[in-house]
């Protein structure tokens, strides 16, 4: 099921509220998109969320965002800028300053927090570690693949301090992307299967490994086991339905599309949100599966959510306007730009990368 659109407003400057719908599919929906009640299937929320546009410059494609509490700064990565960036954020969504970019010398795919300051970051051609803002890199591994055809792509730490770095096939054509956890100065494949891998995340119960493949619209499942850094019991988390053929942005007949998923987080409750790219929507689902909520954004691509803030109560996206068309940017100058809104359940606190 797809959110009914509320239609498109131009967003041109920081902290300007843009009201989208918020759809559920037939059942209570969780307090975090507001209070619980009966529903009737597709009936809309009387308490629609309102997105706040935090950065005006847009990126190509901004992803990999995470909040690091100590500096009270949301961190992302602009991919085909080849740009790390951050903002400080005060209250709950008052940009404060302009955004500070960091010029890498490849994609950067994802980061994360060091313990005791600095940045693990996956470029193309390997994992680095930079210890001051700005400053030099230091390689940690080597990329194990064909720099000229696979990138990394999402990833983060789990809850233990192992960074962890999904690979893309850029061809596209094969399912050859691989999940990767760095063990000291090695990459050792977790798992495999996929054509862009997406979604990685963890229950808060440390006992849950989710990981998505965009291509084949899949998110997986896997049992845990944090100790011994294992995987087990691989399932089926959620199909979402694939792209219509001939689909395009716009069209005012023909099949519809709910996107595909990208990249993901998961709340204090142990729900899992899913950035749907092209879907312009952030799905939730239960632990379980269900799809709980539909939360409609203000770009067609959301890339990747994160809950951050001082109370992990607000809800970060990042989005694309890469390869989209000038039909589409301008009735969402907002894409590529960072946006948030409040919720009532908050997310979990990053995971810092202990070397």
């Amino acid at each position: 099921m797809i959110g009914v659109g509320l239609g498109s407003t131009p967003i041109h400057s920081p902290q300007r509220p843009v009201p989208c719908g918020l759809f559920h599919l037939g059942y209570q929906i969780p307090c975090a998109f507001g209070k619980p009640g009966p529903a009737r299937h597709n009936a809309r929320m009387n308490t629609a969320p309102t997105w706040t546009a935090i950065t005006t410059e847009p990126d190509g494609l901004s992803e990999s965002p995470f909040w690091h509490p100590q500096e009270n700064r949301l961190y992302w990565v602009d991919i085909p800028g080849r740009r790390l960036a951050r903002l400080s954020i005060q209250g709950q969504m008052q940009a404060q300053g302009p955004v500070e970019y960091w010029p890498v010398p490849e994609e950067p795919g994802c980061i994360a927090p060091v313990q005791g300051g600095g940045l693990i970051i996956a470029l193309r051609d390997g994992i680095y570690l930079g210890k001051t803002w700005g400053g030099p890199l230091q390689l940690l591994a080597a990329a194990p693949y064909d720099t000229t055809r696979v990138r990394f792509n999402d990833g983060k730490c789990d809850p233990l301090g192992r960074f962890w770095a999904g690979s893309m096939y850029e061809p596209r054509d094969k399912a050859e992307g691989v999940l990767y956890c760095l063990n000291g100065h090695v990459l050792q494949p977790m798992m495999d299967r996929a054509t862009v891998a997406n979604g990685l995340a963890w229950s808060p119960d440390r006992t849950t490994l989710y990981w998505s493949c965009t291509g084949s619209h899949q998110v997986r499942a896997w049992d845990w086991d944090a100790a011994n850094n294992r995987l087990s019991n691989e399932r089926l988390f959620h199909q979402a339905q694939t792209k219509p053929a001939g689909w395009t942005w716009g069209q005012a007949t023909g099949p519809r599309y709910g996107g595909r998923p990208d990249g993901a987080t998961v709340d204090s409750l142990g729900h899992y949100y899913s950035a749907m790219y092209e879907g312009k929507r952030i799905v939730q689902f239960s632990p379980q599966g269900q799809v709980l909520a539909e939360l409609e954004t203000p770009v067609q691509c959301p890339t990747m959510p994160c809950l951050g803030g001082e109370d992990l109560k607000t809800l970060f996206i990042t989005s694309s306007r890469q390869g989209r068309s000038e039909a589409e940017l301008a009735a969402m100058p907002g894409s590529g730009c960072i946006w948030a809104m409040r919720v009532d359940v908050p997310g979990l606190p990053v995971n810092f990368y202990k070397t």
